[in-house]
């Protein structure tokens, strides 16, 4: 997909109210150094910066990052050691300035198989959100789409065991509240870095009517010129829902 750093920006008008990411290729990025893939990590680090600059500076209200997936789980330990190390180390470092910029950080995903160090940091950074909130700034970890469509399947079959809920009376607006970021809208466009073509069990209730960009830079590399040419990219879509243009548009059925 054509990322051309001269397009320009979409009026505000035609930005997304939730945008959702998979940061790729911060490995790749670092053997294309030959250097070791933690040092993309670090490198990746750096890039969810500028994202969350970006979407501050534009007023974009909801940001969602896939930071580790429920799969990430079996890559190799020295790696996923690394990324816990990192993960920490940007918990005590950047949790106080992103909350005097207005972004409350909300983490979502099965965190059980984290250590009690980082589910202690994560717990505490969700305590104290801005007065003011700026930024909804939502952290998927040990997270998977699949895995949170069953944990909300759960929460019901628990209430219909209870006798709180009928079978007959759920329904799809009723599941949907048991979803991960049911409080906010669902992402109005999903950016994939690293070339991939698919989005890697994230978000697959969230994502029915989003709509999807790729591009083929690796995460270290996004920039401002990037994300401009994926918010110019969004603002060109007719967004239908199911209706047709001529419905969008305001004219006969």
């Amino acid at each position: 997909m054509s990322q051309a750093a001269t397009m320009p920006a979409p009026p505000p008008t035609r930005l997304p109210r939730h945008l959702a990411v998979i940061m790729d290729g911060n490995g790749r990025w670092a053997q294309r150094r030959n250097r070791p893939r933690t040092l993309g990590h670090r490198a990746g680090a750096k890039a969810v910066q500028v994202c969350v600059d970006y979407c501050l500076a534009r007023g974009i209200g909801a940001l969602t990052l896939f930071a580790f997936s429920s799969e990430n789980w079996n890559r190799p330990e020295e790696e996923v050691g690394a990324l816990m190390k990192l993960f920490l180390r940007m918990l005590d470092s950047e949790v106080g300035e992103l909350q005097r910029r207005g972004v409350r950080l909300s983490f979502i995903g099965d965190r059980s198989g984290f250590p009690e160090t980082i589910q202690t940091r994560m717990a505490q950074a969700e305590q104290h959100p801005p007065a003011q909130p700026c930024l909804a700034l939502n952290i998927a970890v040990g997270y998977g789409g699949r895995w949170d469509i069953t944990q909300a399947c759960r929460s019901l079959a628990g209430d219909v065991a209870a006798g709180r809920l009928a079978p007959g009376d759920i329904t799809e607006t009723l599941l949907g509240e048991r979803i991960s970021l049911a409080g906010l809208p669902s992402p109005d466009l999903f950016i994939r870095t690293g070339g991939d073509l698919r989005i890697s069990n994230f978000l697959l209730w969230q994502l029915a009517y989003t709509e999807l960009w790729f591009t083929e830079t690796l995460w270290p590399d996004l920039d401002d010129a990037v994300l401009d040419a994926a918010m110019a990219a969004f603002a060109d879509r007719e967004r239908r829902f199911g209706l047709t243009s001529a419905q969008v548009a305001g004219g006969a059925t």
